[in-house]
């Protein structure tokens, strides 16, 4: 509905953020302990109470408590009464809890194919030649029709690859041994800090992120990232892949009176550490572009320079705690903060920046037209929510009667590059977790080195190994294959032929967003 406000708090006057500017992009920053969480958890429930779906990434587990009403003790009622908010009452607001690792909230998963070659070098840390390696498997797979679901099949795409280089390398630039085996090295570390677990089946649907309750309230869902911000490689790159997902998927609506959704990016300065200009751009693009799908991005970190400048530029709507001048960093950040916001003649921003108190922000905001308010020292207002961690028994009543947990709790396994590979056929689409865990053994060791002896010829009487050669027959040159394996293709394709389609006109348009592959 036209016309919505968030309440932010209370300066010369109340200040809000307008729903309908919602979608303009945010940022939330400041030093530790300044009441950023509370600045977040008031935008996010404000949010939810007009009806617009909330994703947030929890990195200290205390955002959660939106999950619960608040206590609404003295300090909560003297700040209610000096803000001036006459309907305040403590309430939660409706929760969903998600978590990478499945311990915490119900399971995150993607597969191999929908996170790309990109994104997956970035996590597995890769130089540019292993990334190259990476690319060729993709495109290997693409082309042979192979499913990359989860790890197991990207090491079965590289172990026949690494097996088959010189056919491979003659058809998709070079694949080196050493290059697969560093490859097979990094998947195993990202395994045992528990990565492969955002792999597989079922994969998210955006639906169940864009949730509204029978109520009207939009759904906030909470990703535990307590465990997943220790490896800032894969947090980063759940968090791009999210915003990449969005924007593939969700149609163009332009500016709506709300956003259909708020997704709030914690730790911010995590996702560009270590990212290459490439990538770089791409993360500007797509943010400047998911606006128009009526995604707002609300990005939270200490200091407003971890986010670059090319997409803080983007960010109309910025709630900027105290920062602390005691280092040439923190004085350069307080000089950046204070010039990004636009001047009000009655403050002195960067002095007030360092002396503003907990639950004191200087906020500014668009008001009509779009236009940029004054910055505004504001008292924030109090959260409606527990402000705080959640028990173990809060939580598991919360994953308990979440109206998700049928879909995603329980993982599926369907045939894919690696039983096609390994010739393995599932019995009702669940495979061998034993096999599984033979293939990831025989990946740790580096692959053999190539055989000294002459390659058979044509007419010289030497015949091939018939295993090896029909292997390489039917899956890198597409000849031979098995009627099981076309009729299973066939429905496949028949299934995902229209989101394909829609899929490669937009990563035409931009260079392939982050090298996602569509899920077939």
């Amino acid at each position: 509905m036209a016309g919505e406000r968030i309440l932010i708090g209370k300066g010369t006057e109340h200040v809000y953020l307008r729903a309908e500017y919602g979608n303009r992009h945010g940022l939330v920053a400041g030093a530790t302990g300044t009441g950023k969480t509370v600045s977040l958890l008031v935008l996010a429930e404000g949010f939810s109470r007009i009806g617009v779906p909330v994703f947030i990434a929890d990195v200290k587990g205390d955002v959660a408590g939106i999950s619960l009403p608040g206590a609404g003790d003295a300090r909560i009622q003297e700040r209610v009464k000096a803000i001036g908010i006459a309907d305040y009452r403590p309430e939660a607001s409706p929760t969903v809890p998600w978590d990478v690792f499945g311990e915490a909230g119900h399971p995150l998963r993607t597969t191999v194919s929908e996170i790309g070659p990109l994104l997956l070098s970035r996590m597995l840390d890769l130089n540019e030649t292993q990334a190259g390696v990476i690319d060729v498997a993709f495109k290997l797979a693409d082309d042979r029709r192979l499913l990359l679901l989860d790890l197991d099949d990207l090491r079965a795409v590289l172990g026949f690859a690494a097996e088959h280089r010189k056919e491979v390398s003659a058809a998709y630039g070079l694949v080196s041994s050493a290059s697969v085996a560093a490859i097979q090295r990094s998947l195993l570390a990202l395994e045992r800090d528990g990565g492969d677990a955002f792999f597989g089946e079922p994969a998210l649907d955006l639906a169940d992120v864009l949730r509204v309750d029978s109520s009207g309230r939009g759904v906030v869902g909470v990703l535990a990232a307590e465990r997943l911000v220790r490896n800032p490689r894969l947090y980063s790159g759940v968090l791009l892949w999210l915003v990449s997902e969005l924007f593939e998927d969700l149609p163009e609506v332009g500016d709506l009176d709300r956003p259909k959704l708020a997704l709030f990016l914690d730790e911010a300065h995590l996702l560009f550490d270590g990212a290459t200009p490439a990538l770089r751009r791409q993360v500007e693009q797509v943010v400047r572009l998911v606006r128009s799908k009526g995604v707002g991005v609300y990005f939270c970190s200490q200091f407003p320079d971890d986010v670059p400048d090319e997409i803080l530029g983007q960010l109309g709507n910025r709630v900027q705690h105290a920062l602390r001048a005691f280092t040439p960093r923190d004085q350069k950040a307080v000089r950046v903060a204070a010039e990004t916001f636009v001047p009000n003649p009655t403050l002195d921003v960067a002095r007030v920046l360092t002396e503003l108190g907990v639950g004191e922000a200087l906020v500014s905001t668009l008001a009509e037209k779009g236009r940029p308010t004054p910055v505004e020292r504001t008292i924030v207002a109090p959260p409606r929510c527990r402000i705080g961690t959640i028990g173990k028994d809060e939580r598991a009543a919360l994953v308990a009667r979440s109206p998700v947990g049928a879909k995603y709790d329980q993982p599926l396994n369907r045939e894919s590059a690696y039983e096609m590979l390994s010739g393995r056929r599932s019995d009702g689409g669940a495979a061998s977790g034993d096999a599984r865990k033979d293939a990831r053994t025989r990946a740790s060791a580096p692959p053999p080195e190539p055989s000294t002896e002459r390659p058979a010829r044509r007419g010289d009487g030497a015949k091939a190994e018939p295993a090896e050669r029909g292997a390489l027959d039917e899956l890198l040159w597409g000849t031979k294959r098995r009627q099981g394996m076309v009729e299973t293709m066939a429905k496949q394709a028949a299934r995902s032929v229209g989101s394909q389609i829609g899929r490669q006109i937009l990563r035409g348009v931009l260079g392939g967003i982050f090298g996602g592959r569509s899920r077939r």
